[in-house]
Order: structure tokens, then sequence, then C-alpha cells
């Protein structure tokens, strides 16, 4: 869809207003800075949908054996911010990310025999939270409206474990064509022990990358009308429905 020149010139101005997710929270405790944590240097995105680092970003330089420890059942945040560390500034106005990047926030988990030692290749992902579009309302919107927190419920049923819990943002913006001006992933993962009594070990099923095509419906698509202003009022969530548990 071809875009206003002044929303043109908005989107040039964001180039760089990008995000990285560096905190784990439990039951509204906050875990610390980039504790348990996989993150790189870089805020930029990944676009390529078949990149080979898909799963849990490239050239991470903060990781630490720290395992952070999830009861089932518990309401897990992740926090994102500008750069490491949060604002990129005093008075950032693209922390934790600019406005006009709105997407859904989706949580995905792996299990692994250890946490913190645990490569990102060749992994079996379920997913198991996602929010996208209600009531005109982004995911993306509301991570900013909590000052860079965004939540979900960990599954009930989940079995205990060891698993690579990955956190993924995927920015909307220019993502009505793929390619360098499509869609932009940020992802990060974070070393998670699940406790509990579950038995849930997840289901369907997804590699990274694998699990996406780059002309996905949820991935290539106009989210901003000729004036620049949001749109449409549905809106699917790429990738499978999250895991649910039976009552």
């Amino acid at each position: 869809m071809k875009l206003s020149f002044v929303y043109a010139a908005a989107l040039a101005s964001t180039v760089s207003a990008h995000t990285i997710f560096q905190k784990v929270s439990v039951n509204g405790v906050d875990q610390g800075q980039l504790k348990g944590v996989r993150a790189p240097d870089s805020d930029y995105p990944i676009q390529n949908v078949n990149d080979g680092s898909f799963a849990c970003n490239k050239d991470l330089k903060h990781k630490d054996s720290t395992i952070i420890t999830i009861p089932a059942g518990a309401k897990v945040g992740a926090w994102w911010g500008h750069v490491i560390g949060g604002a990129q500034g005093a008075n950032d106005p693209d922390n934790p990310i600019a406005k006009s990047h709105k997407g859904p926030i989706s949580y995905w988990l792996a299990k692994v025999d250890n946490a913190a030692t645990a490569g990102t290749t060749g992994l079996q992902w379920f997913k198991v939270s996602h929010d996208g579009l209600a009531n005109g309302k982004w995911a993306v919107d509301t991570m900013i409206a909590n000052q860079g927190w965004h939540y979900f419920n960990m599954p009930t049923c989940i079995a205990p474990g060891d698993y690579l819990m990955r956190v993924e943002l995927l920015a909307l913006h220019s993502a009505g064509s793929a390619g360098t001006c499509g869609a932009q992933f940020y992802m990060e993962c974070a070393q998670i022990r699940v406790t509990g009594s579950g038995t849930n070990k997840g289901s369907n099923f997804v590699s990274f990358p694998g699990a996406y095509k780059a002309n996905d419906p949820g991935i290539q698509v106009n989210i901003y009308d000729t004036k620049g202003q949001p749109y449409p009022a549905t809106y699917k969530i790429p990738g499978p429905e999250p895991l649910t548990c039976s009552a």
C-alpha cells in the first residue's frame, strides 16, 4: 500500500526506534537486569524469517548461568528497553520502542536438559501465550503504556523442568512488503525452570527458523491507511495457537 509522504517521513524518522527484551518478572518480582536473559548489544531486528539465529537472536553478548524459577500458573513479565539498560539518553521518545512500531507479542517454550547451557538450534518450540490486536489496541501499545513490561500467565499444566522461553515482538509498521522494508522481528530468550505438578510437555511444535513464511498474512500486512491512521479492525497473529490446559 502506498503511504502518504508525511507518514513515510515519519517512518523514516523512527528507523532506529528499536527494542531489546532484557528482564523477567515472576508474580510481580523483578528478577534483575539481564539475569537469565540472553541478549545482544544491538537493538536491531531480524527481518529474514529464515535467518539461522531466528530462535533467540544473534551476536549474544549478555549471557549468564542464571535459571529463573517460574511456578506453573505464575504471572510472568517481560521487560523491553530501547537499548541495553532502557532509554537511549534523557527523555528518549522511543523507549521502550517507537509508538509507530505496533504489533503482537508472543511467548514460546522449548524443553531443554539445562537452560543455562542449552544451545538454540534444533529445538522444538510451542507457543504458550500471545497478544495481538483487540479493540484497536496492540500488544505493543500495552507494553509501552506499562513502561516496557508485558505480561502473560504461564499455563498451569506445563510439565516441570528446564526450558528456554522465547519472547518475540513483531513490529508491523512497514510490513506491507517483504524484505528489508518489511516486518521487524525482535526476540530474545530467557533461561527458566518451571515448577509444579503439570504434565503437559507441549503441542503444535514448530522450529525456528521454519515456523513462518515471509508472506504469511500476519507478517506481510498493511496496518496503516494512506493517511497514516491505524487499521485494520482484525488481525491474525502468525504461528500456531497457544497451548491450552484442559479443565
